[in-house]
């Protein structure tokens, strides 16, 4: 076992199919489609494949959208998604008039205009595979992230020098930057959603914006600081105001009610206001998928359960040694669902054994699978009784199990198995206040403890020695166990 925990705790992801719906019900994708189905060789577009200003009414009325101007806008982004996913293709009018037999006209100051026809993947959101569609829908994905980081139509077009380029400086704009920040927050969103003990629901908008402005280490933070989340939790209502009508969030935009004249930005919110009307904000189902899908792409240790239910016992138990428990059972239930109680038994005890480092917390994330199986192993399990690495889990097992002719264990076994089980938790959860309660009860439950214990062969004998120093509440039970400890390192080999 490397040791390496992961970065994000295991999400549990939708089946695809079910993700599949999700994406083709996904507002924006649906109006693409749509459009897309409609477009046809008459259908007009502009030199960069935009959507001619002609058919925006057309278009706009085709999708059941109001015959104004953000009727309008709302078909164009439905068009240019359309665009973007290969649901159209749209010829470069520079080749339709290469192919043109009429040259003169396009030479003659008639405005060149590409030619529209369906696109290969149009097909695939009605006959291809959830696998299809959801490739397609991160796609889709990727091209409104891109739109949520880009600049406003005004700042833009006061950035366009007379060269007719646009100009960064002025335009005060840093793309990486932007496409920096958003990703963060998707990121944080995603560990507040997958998080043990993670609140259900939709996450404030200023805690979101909170979490990548204020420092870990900052008390009470200052107005300059306030004005930077006040500042960020404008730029993520409208970044998520795009990212909504694609299916990655359900959000609720910060109450306009609350600007004080147009234009002015609400301050960040006191303990007694009413959080909710500063935005809230949740990643969907599908928005799980597609937060992880990018995570994957830059590298990023980003599980989900359900990867390991075809690998072997040893990747499962490494796997699962840092998930939260409810994920390690969920895991755990499905590897053991694809195999036969005693083969199973018999493949997680065999991963279980060794002396390294991480062995201790494999065989506690064993026993802890054993649990699950049925009373179909107890053959499997029987075989390690005298083994000095699993005797002792193998006798708990059994013992839990109401098996008969269980033959007690060695006072040896003991105590190995006791070093061995708090080692494991070290290596889980570090000192958490549980583990003081099991330390108290070995040596309640054993006297003389400590003078058996420093002379356990286990290598991590004299660090359980030394941890259970400074976790016992008893002061002379504490001193014992670092004098014990002593003992043990001074044997050698711990």
């Amino acid at each position: 076992m490397s040791g390496d925990r992961p970065t994000l705790p295991p999400v549990r992801l939708h089946s695809d199919a079910e993700l599949a719906r999700a994406a083709l019900t996904s507002p924006l994708l649906a109006r693409a489609a749509r459009l897309a189905r409609w477009a046809g060789p008459a259908t007009r577009v502009g030199a960069g494949g935009e959507l001619a200003d002609e058919q925006l009414p057309e278009a706009a009325a085709h999708l059941g959208l109001p015959a104004d101007e953000d009727g309008a806008a709302e078909a164009s982004e439905a068009w240019r998604l359309a665009v973007d996913t290969g649901l159209v293709e749209v010829t470069d009018p520079a080749e339709d008039a290469e192919e043109a037999e009429d040259v003169e006209d396009l030479e003659g100051g008639a405005e060149a205009a590409g030619t529209v026809t369906a696109g290969e993947n149009l097909a695939l959101l009605t006959s291809g595979s959830p696998q299809d569609v959801l490739a397609i829908w991160l796609d889709a994905f990727d091209a409104v992230f891109a739109d949520a980081t880009a600049p406003v139509l005004d700042d833009l077009a006061d950035a366009i020098g007379e060269d007719g380029q646009i100009d960064l400086e002025a335009l005060d704009w840093d793309p990486e930057a932007e496409a920096e920040f958003l990703e963060g927050v998707l990121g944080n969103l995603y560990l507040l959603t997958v998080s043990d003990g993670a609140a259900e629901g939709p996450v404030p908008l200023p805690a979101l914006a909170a979490s990548m402005i204020v420092p870990d280490d900052m008390g009470e933070p200052t107005d300059d600081v306030l004005e930077q989340v006040s500042d960020a939790m404008m730029q993520l209502d409208d970044q998520f105001r795009v990212l909504e009508p694609i299916g990655l969030v359900a959000y609720q935009p910060v109450d306009e009610a609350l600007m004080a004249e147009e234009g002015a930005e609400p301050e960040a919110p006191v303990d007694d206001e009413d959080v909710t009307r500063y935005g809230m904000v949740g990643l969907t189902p599908l928005g799980l998928y597609g937060v992880r899908a990018r995570m994957l792409e830059a590298g990023v240790d980003a599980p989900a359960v359900g990867d390991l239910a075809d690998k072997g016992a040893e990747a499962l138990l490494d796997g699962i040694a840092y998930f939260p428990e409810a994920s390690a059972g969920a895991e755990t239930q499905l590897w053991l669902a694809r195999r036969e109680p005693a083969a199973a038994a018999r493949e997680l005890l065999a991963a279980a054994r060794g002396t390294d480092r991480g062995a201790p917390l494999r065989r506690l994330r064993s026993q802890q699978a054993l649990s699950l199986v049925g009373p179909e192993a107890e053959d499997a399990v029987r075989e390690v009784l005298d083994n000095a690495e699993l005797g002792g889990l193998a006798r708990v097992w059994l013992a839990e199990h109401g098996a008969s002719d269980v033959p007690a264990p060695p006072e040896s076994m003991i105590f190995w198995l006791a070093i061995d089980t708090i080692a494991a938790q070290l290596d889980a959860d570090g000192e958490p206040d549980e583990l003081q309660g099991l330390v108290a009860g070995l040596t309640g439950r054993h006297s003389g403890f400590f003078d058996a214990a420093w002379r356990v062969d286990h290598p991590a004998t004299a660090d359980v020695l030394e941890a259970m120093g400074r976790l016992h509440p008893d002061k002379k039970a504490a001193k014992e166990a670092r004098k014990a400890a002593f003992k043990a390192r001074s044997r050698g080999g711990n």
